[in-house]
């Protein structure tokens, strides 16, 4: 995989030239280059109470009228803002502390948010009100577990024809899939190196860029991406100059990738790099959880957990942190001329 280092190469300097310390009463660095050149906007999350929300283990989704949904471990396990960055609300209360993964589907004309929940070992599809309507638990009838505690699911995603993919990401790296009833299907991957393995299958993606839809598998500790086709049989592997790939989407060409080792990476339709966002400079701090709030610095990303496009192409990222971070980069469009 080759690196493109010419459009992201100004963004180095503007950083440099940016405030270092987070302040929100800056306007932001531009980061990135050419198509995908964003502001950082430190503050646009209005959050109900300052500055901590607790820590930020989870996923960002977006429903059909632009809402922001993030997921946090604590009393208000979904947060909801609108699309100015303005708190609406959160329900959850119930199942604080464990929400990790989060993906949307459509039922007929109402979306429904699927959350993957890695302390109750078990799958939940919900309204976007937050009523439970299905339960998927742990898979006792894949035999690959003794008991539901070795189960601990990081991410879900539904393919084209309601398939539930489930990604236990920190059990024993297997992904499950199930039928739009929650029945059990099949399982694939396991532990491993090969191709087609897994060793912390953390994020998954559905990939629509090709003739056949495919699941995307964020191969952490393999520091690699899997597609794999709806049977679940391996497509192919990318590979490269990827570090710890914890989430990942696609939008038009591009593949989305929140690197947990310190930066968000864009590929584009060939899977190879287009570029590296707000790369963390400094090693020790790169997939870190307890950095503290004073050693932020603005154009600079420290532990990606998920990353996100909204419609318009603008970027939303969670960094894994104690005190809870969230960023939205506003994509700046391209002059005319």
């Amino acid at each position: 995989m080759k690196l493109a280092l010419v459009p992201f190469a100004f963004a180095g300097l503007l950083a440099l030239l940016a405030p270092r310390a987070e302040d929100p009463k800056s306007s932001g660095p531009r980061v990135g280059g050419g198509g995908h050149t964003y502001e950082w906007q430190r503050g646009w999350f209005q959050l109900p109470t300052a500055p901590e929300i607790g820590n930020t283990h989870g996923g960002i989704e977006f429903d059909a009228a632009g809402r922001v949904y993030i997921t946090a471990d604590n009393d208000r396990a979904m947060m909801i803002f609108g699309k100015d960055g303005s708190y609406i609300g959160s329900w959850g209360e119930d199942l604080g502390g464990g929400v990790h993964g989060i993906c949307m589907s459509s039922e007929g004309t109402e979306q429904r948010i699927w959350l993957a929940h890695a302390r109750r070992q078990e799958v939940l599809e919900c309204t976007l009100a937050g009523e439970v309507k299905l339960r998927i638990p742990w898979p006792a009838e894949s035999k690959r577990y003794a008991s539901s505690e070795e189960y601990i699911p990081t991410a879900v995603a539904i393919g084209p024809a309601g398939q539930v993919f489930v990604a236990d990401g920190y059990g024993k790296s297997w992904v499950h899939q199930f039928d739009r009833s929650g029945a059990y299907v099949r399982s694939f991957g396991g532990p491993g190196k090969e191709p087609g393995q897994f060793y912390c299958p953390h994020g998954l993606g559905i990939d629509s860029r090709g003739p056949q839809p495919l699941l995307i598998v964020c191969d952490r500790q393999n520091h690699r991406l899997q597609r794999f086709d709806m049977q679940c049989r391996l497509v192919d592997v990318i590979e490269g100059d990827l570090r710890r790939p914890s989430s990942v989407q696609q939008r038009g060409d591009n593949l989305l990738v929140a690197d947990l080792a310190g930066r968000v990476t864009i590929l584009g339709r060939d899977n190879q790099v287009v570029g590296h966002l707000c790369d963390q400079p400094d090693e020790a701090k790169r997939g870190q959880n307890e950095v503290p709030r004073e050693q932020w610095m603005e154009g600079e990303f420290i532990s990606p957990h998920c990353a996100r496009w909204d419609e318009q192409g603008n970027l939303y990222v969670m960094d894994w942190l104690a005190q809870g971070r969230l960023t939205r980069l506003s994509r700046v469009k391209p002059s005319v001329r």
